[in-house]
């Protein structure tokens, strides 16, 4: 098995387990994350992939293990489009601003200067002149732009990303990747959960390749080989989603 390099790591894990439902949906997890590089999460459905950026972004408590990077590392977690409520009656300009959260808290006030920035990110995914429209009024690739504006506005170092091309058009598509790039030039760190794996082959440098258990770690070309790719439909085909939780000592 390949590992990543914890060399120039934004953030290591060690003996990580991610519970989901009593159960692990990563499984004895140990490698890093390199900073500045783009990383693509992949692996079978349910292989955990989901799970582990919720616990990378803070959204997962329950685990085993630790999760290591820098004090202060600020971090923007974009989750699956199916978990926003399209329905709540907010506007375009608002729901980006959400992203300014951490910094004027919930009483806050924008100024000026973070109106020009939401109105940069904006502008920035193609969507200027829709500040005041409603979510619900947009296409799901022009809601995909606003929640990566709001990404945008955070202005993070680490940015997870879930399934973030998923069900949206080809130039939306993109569009969205050269903004991942720009990310890249900018030495951000990126972790996207993908599931296009000749995407992943034309952008990304490094791959997880997960089956519940890691599977491969490392340069892309060297993970998305047949032999690793067989390895992880194996280990799916094997899932006892019955099995008793494993009690191995870290």
């Amino acid at each position: 098995m390949t590992l990543a390099s914890s060399t120039s790591s934004a953030v290591r894990l060690h003996d990580l387990t991610v519970a989901y439902r009593g159960h692990p949906a990563v499984h004895h997890l140990s490698g890093a994350f390199m900073a500045g590089a783009m990383t693509a999460v992949v692996g079978p459905n349910g292989a955990g992939k989901s799970s582990l950026l919720g616990a990378l972004g803070g959204a997962l408590r329950g685990f085993e293990g630790r999760i290591e990077h820098d004090a202060g590392l600020r971090i923007a977690y974009l989750p699956q489009a199916s978990a926003l409520d399209r329905s709540f009656p907010v506007r375009v300009f608002d729901a980006v601003a959400m992203g300014l959260w951490a910094r004027i808290g919930n009483f806050g006030a924008l100024r000026s200067a973070d109106r020009a920035r939401v109105d940069e990110a904006l502008a920035a995914v193609g969507l200027s002149g829709f500040g005041q429209r409603l979510l619900g009024e947009l296409s799901a690739g022009q809601v995909q732009r606003v929640l990566f504006a709001r990404v945008l506005v955070q202005d993070a170092a680490l940015i997870l990303l879930d399934e973030p091309f998923n069900a949206i058009d080809a130039r939306t598509t993109a569009d969205l990747l050269a903004l991942l790039h720009r990310w890249k030039h900018e030495a951000r760190t990126v972790i996207a959960v993908l599931h296009d794996l000749e995407q992943v082959r034309a952008n990304f440098d490094q791959t997880l390749l997960l089956a519940r258990e890691p599977v491969a770690w490392g340069p892309t070309a060297q993970v998305l080989d047949a032999a690793h790719l067989f390895k992880a439909r194996q280990m799916a085909e094997a899932w006892d989603d019955t099995a008793a939780r494993c009690q191995r000592a870290a």
